[in-house]
């Protein structure tokens, strides 16, 4: 049989110069910004109203992890709010904890408060990134899940 070799090609990208500059471009520019701004206020909305499935906690658990990887990614995104997404983070944490057991998402008011806030605090970290940013924080949120320092909600028994 014969020996394997080690040599895997690299992707080529077809148009280096459009996807440097499409990185730069700041995301708000992005057709996807407004649809991905209302799926996350649609979240929260559904939240509010007792209307909140698994689905609606991924997408708010999505952008919750994002507001905490901008503030990783560059300390001018909201480093001075660490201790404000922190208690929103611990108010999803509580959410999904009860949702699980009872299989209803139901807020409590400070926790609704909480939330509130990250969302607002995300909503300007979107207004003041851009895609290569993006890029960058979905990339710390992957690898802060491969390293399992994410709290789970549901705990394996």
């Amino acid at each position: 049989m014969r020996k394997r070799s080690k040599y895997r090609p690299k992707g080529l990208l077809p148009d280096p110069v459009n996807w440097v500059l499409a990185g730069l471009k700041p995301f708000t520019s992005v057709a996807l910004s407004a649809d991905l701004r209302i799926k996350n206020h649609d979240a929260m909305d559904l939240l509010r109203r007792g209307d909140a499935t698994v689905a609606t906690i991924d997408v708010l658990i999505g952008a919750f992890n994002m507001c905490e990887a901008y503030t990783m990614l560059r300390p001018e995104l909201g480093q001075d709010w660490k201790e404000e997404i922190k208690a929103g983070l611990d108010a999803l944490h509580a959410v999904g904890r009860r949702g699980v057991e009872s299989g209803r998402f139901i807020l409590k008011a400070e926790e609704l408060n909480a939330m509130n806030l990250v969302m607002e605090i995300h909503d300007t970290q979107l207004q003041n990134t851009t895609v290569r940013d993006m890029e960058k924080a979905m990339d710390i949120v992957s690898a802060e899940y491969r390293a399992r320092r994410m709290r789970p909600i549901k705990e394996k028994t």
